[in-house]
C-alpha cells in the first residue's frame, strides 16, 4: 500500500455513478450523499489505476500524477 499514491476525484467531472465504489476491493473509497469519497487513501495499491480505467466520466486522477503535473 501507498503513503503517496491514491485517487484524487475531479468532481467537476463526476456523475456520482459509484463505479468506482463499487470496483475497489481494497476498500479505498466510501459513497457519501451519492457521491464517491476517497476515505481509506493508504489502502490503495501503488501504481494501481484500475478504479480510473473504468470511470466513465475521467474524473480519477492520482495524487503521486496530480502533484507532478505542478
Amino acid at each position: 500500500m501507498a503513503k503517496n499514491w491514491y485517487p484524487v476525484i475531479d468532481y467537476g467531472k463526476c456523475t456520482g455513478c459509484l463505479t468506482c465504489v463499487n470496483f475497489c476491493p481494497h476498500g479505498v473509497y466510501t459513497a457519501e450523499n451519492g457521491k464517491p469519497k476517497v476515505s481509506n487513501p493508504d489502502a490503495c495499491v501503488e501504481f494501481c489505476k484500475g478504479c480510473q480505467k473504468i470511470c466513465p466520466a475521467g474524473a480519477i486522477n492520482y495524487s503521486a500524477e496530480v502533484s507532478a503535473d505542478g
